[in-house]
């Protein structure tokens, strides 16, 4: 159980921070040889009948993967992630959240990381088929295309001091 709840920080060759995985995973890239551990939790261990191995908490491949920079994906879950789970107009948190053209569709709208944002049901009925000046309504952030290490960080809030390094957060 330990190993599918103990996420690892899978740096590249280059040591950037390239995914969040949980331990299972890691430790099969370990033992298949396509990584080295950089950092273990010093209070878990692997145990098997004959032996005992650190739990991984950040890996490096030894081979660079190329990334793609353009940055993270656009879909539904990242998308939330970088709003922080909360209405881009009113601020609230509840569980029934959409999502929102800033420029609706229907009049030249793209699904685009600079036109989406997530808005409660009540708000997003309210602004309707208008932009959010015509409605009167301003947004908490302005969108725009988020990098992969910023939904990392956003994603998982209690991160470990040995990792805030990799993740620029110093």
């Amino acid at each position: 159980m330990l190993l599918q709840k103990s996420k690892v920080l899978v740096l590249n060759a280059s040591y950037e921070p390239l995914s969040i995985c949980d331990a299972r995973n890691a430790v099969l890239l370990l033992f298949c040889g396509k990584a080295m551990m950089v950092a273990s939790h010093p209070e878990h261990r692997i145990r098997t009948v004959t032996e005992n191995f650190p739990l991984p908490s950040i890996v490096r491949l030894m081979v660079y993967v190329r990334i793609d920079y353009r940055g993270a994906v656009l879909n539904r879950k990242n998308l939330f992630r970088r709003d922080g789970f909360r209405c881009q107009y009113c601020g609230c948190k509840d569980g029934s959240l959409t999502v929102d053209h800033v420029m609706p569709k229907s009049r030249g709208g793209e699904d685009t990381w600079e036109n989406l944002i997530t808005a409660c049901k009540s708000c997003n009925t309210k602004k309707g088929n208008r932009t959010p000046s015509e409605a009167g309504m301003a947004m908490l952030n302005k969108p725009c295309r988020p990098s992969n290490i910023t939904l990392m960080r956003q994603h998982y809030r209690s991160i470990s001091d040995e990792w805030k390094p990799y993740l620029f957060m110093s």
